[in-house]
């Protein structure tokens, strides 16, 4: 089964930039779709963007027009960059892929934005 591991995360402060990297350990060109999602102290785990198969993407309303999700299956990694960032968007965020047979998730990566 593929493994995801997420990169990236860090602390930034608000306005600024960081792109997230999720390495697949095998192919994930099959796969139906991939996720982020990102979850805060206690607050429920949010899909913050999605893009399937076919590449048609969709993000939530607190992130449009600010993050961007790509997919590279050549290398078998999904991005998120994430610009403009504000204190909100702290959270662990996390990769998500549904191979069809199975899905998966990846340990996350820990986003801090300071004001």
């Amino acid at each position: 089964q593929v493994q995801l591991v997420e990169s990236g995360g860090g602390l930034v402060q608000a306005g600024g930039s960081l792109r997230l990297s999720c390495a697949a350990s095998g192919s994930i060109s099959s796969a139906n779709a991939v996720v982020w999602y990102r979850q805060a102290p206690g607050k429920q785990r949010e899909l913050v963007a999605r893009m399937l198969k076919g590449g048609t993407t969709y993000y939530a309303d607190s992130v449009k027009g600010r993050f961007t999700i790509s997919r590279d299956n050549a290398n078998n990694r999904v991005y998120l960059q994430m610009n403009s960032l504000k204190a909100d968007d702290t959270a662990v965020y996390l990769c998500y892929a549904d191979m069809n047979l199975y899905q998966v998730w990846g340990q996350g990566t820990q986003v801090t934005v300071s004001e």
